[in-house]
């Protein structure tokens, strides 16, 4: 399969047309941004670990009930998935109190949530990504009422699998932000990626970030803290 025409780039990625109208090729790139696009730098190879970590775990959920966006790895940066339209939400669930949860309500970071807490932030980059809720989604007509329950329902699925299964390679799902899109006949999947970049991944044992925070914090070896990731899921 060829890419045809380049159709948006953002901050991680490029997206071409190819011949087939109900597909896209995903591109992934070394950029790395934070604080929606006021930090910029780049991470060697994060492209390539992005787009396999992604592909690989979004191949496991496919087997647990969720549907995704993944049709086929083209190669280490490049992946064929469905055309989708987004629907504009980042939907974030959190395990563990970190980062923007810990600052808005004074939680100690580290500290473990009785149970696992979804939020929503409208995606617009203007607007700094403002968090709303069910009323705000439903009055600017963002996603109907039951494909927000779609939502959640897969949403706290992912967090389920992604929680025991990271347990598995020694790593703690602290939290994590994922996109879902509609194909042609306005079923809702899973799209956009599941990574370092949008995973809290810490070491289950010295609770060393294994993620984008190392970027966002400054605190070095971001490109081994990606590799490490990549070793433990796939072995390499």
């Amino acid at each position: 399969m060829e890419k045809v025409k380049m159709l948006y780039e953002g901050k991680a990625k490029k997206v071409y047309s190819t011949e087939d109208e109900n597909l896209y090729i995903v591109s992934y790139k070394d950029d790395a941004t934070a604080f929606n696009g006021k930090k910029k730098g780049t991470i060697e190879g994060k492209g390539a670990i992005n787009n396999r970590v992604s592909n690989y775990l979004m191949s496991l959920l496919e087997k647990e009930g969720v549907p995704t966006h993944l049709v086929k790895e083209l190669n280490d940066r490049e992946t064929v998935v469905k055309k989708v339209e987004i629907v504009p939400l980042e939907v974030i669930v959190r395990n563990v109190a970190a980062g923007s949860l810990s600052k808005r309500l004074g939680i100690p970071e580290g500290t473990k949530l009785p149970f696992p807490v979804i939020e929503y932030c409208y995606k617009s980059d203007p607007l700094d990504d403002p968090m709303v809720n069910e009323y705000h989604i439903r009055a600017m007509e963002i996603a109907t009422d039951e494909e927000m329950k779609t939502i959640a329902k897969y949403a706290l699925k992912v967090n389920e699998f992604l929680i025991g299964f990271m347990k598995g390679v020694g790593i703690d799902l602290i939290d994590f932000k994922i996109e879902f899109g509609r194909t042609s006949d306005g079923t809702i999947i899973l799209a956009d990626e599941i990574s370092p970049d949008t995973c809290r991944f810490w070491d289950a044992k010295t609770h060393d970030h294994l993620d984008k925070d190392r970027f966002r914090r400054d605190l070095g070896d971001v490109e081994g803290a990606y590799h490490e990731v990549m070793k433990r899921l796939l072995g390499e």
